[in-house]
C-alpha cells in the first residue's frame, strides 16, 4: 500500500471509530463495550475489525460502515458481498471461577459449544451527502466526489438518532443547510436498514438451504 493508501486507511479508521464508539462517556455507542467486558476491570474480549477495499469508486465511507452490518459466508447479494460482519459474530460463553483477591487473576473457562451472537442492533450506518453545486448526492462517485465543494457524512442508528457527523472539503456550510442535510441522511438511513435486513435475510435463507 502506498502513502495515499495508508493515508487513506487511517482517515476511514479514524471515521469508523468516531461513528461507532460515541463520545469519551460511551454515549452513542453503536457497540456495547460493557457486552466485551468478562471480569469488570481484569478481561475482556477484543474485537478487531477489518475492512478490504476491493474497488474504491467512491462513497467509501458509507460502504465499509454497511460492510460491518451485513455478514456474507459465500452468498452474493445485490448490495455487498465477500465481507466479514458483526451480524454473524459469535462469541464463547465463559464461566469464571471465583476469586478472592482484587488483584488476583480470576480463572475463565472458555466454552467450545456455547456461544452468544454479537448485538448489532445500534450500530449505526453512515449516509454521506455530498454537495455539487447546490445539489446534495447520495452514494456519490469518485468522479462526482472529485467536483464536490464539500461533504457530510452522517451516522445514523436504527432509531433515528445522530451518533456522529463527520465533514469534508474546505468549503463551510450554513448551519440551516446541515440541518437540512442531516434531515435527508435520515430519511435515506431508513432505506437503508431495510435494504440491510433484506440482504441478511437473504444470507441467511441461503445457508439454510
Amino acid at each position: 500500500m502506498g502513502r495515499g493508501g495508508e493515508e487513506l486507511s487511517a482517515e476511514l479508521s479514524g471515521a469508523l471509530q468516531r461513528c461507532l464508539l460515541g463520545g469519551k462517556s460511551g454515549a452513542g455507542a453503536g457497540i456495547d463495550l460493557a457486552s466485551l467486558s468478562i471480569a469488570d476491570g481484569k478481561i475482556c474480549w477484543d474485537l478487531y475489525i477489518d475492512c478490504l477495499v476491493v474497488s474504491a469508486d467512491g462513497n467509501l465511507l458509507d460502504a465499509l460502515a454497511a460492510a460491518i452490518k451485513v455478514e456474507d459466508d459465500g452468498y452474493v447479494g445485490e448490495f455487498l458481498c465477500s465481507m466479514a460482519a458483526l451480524s454473524n459474530t459469535l462469541i464463547n460463553k465463559v464461566e469464571i471461577a471465583a476469586y478472592t483477591s482484587s488483584d488476583e487473576q480470576p480463572e475463565v473457562d472458555l466454552s467450545d459449544e456455547e456461544f452468544l451472537k454479537f448485538d448489532t442492533s445500534a450500530v449505526p450506518v453512515i449516509v454521506t451527502l455530498t454537495k455539487v453545486g447546490k445539489h446534495y448526492i447520495v452514494d456519490a462517485t469518485s468522479e462526482e466526489e472529485s467536483q464536490m465543494s464539500s461533504a457530510v457524512s452522517v451516522s445514523v442508528n436504527r432509531k433515528g438518532h445522530i451518533c456522529g457527523l463527520i465533514k469534508r472539503g474546505g468549503t463551510g456550510l450554513d448551519p440551516s443547510v446541515i440541518l437540512d442535510m442531516i434531515s435527508v441522511a435520515k430519511h435515506v438511513s431508513e432505506q437503508l436498514f431495510d435494504k440491510l435486513d433484506s440482504e441478511i435475510s437473504a444470507a441467511e435463507a441461503y445457508e439454510r438451504e
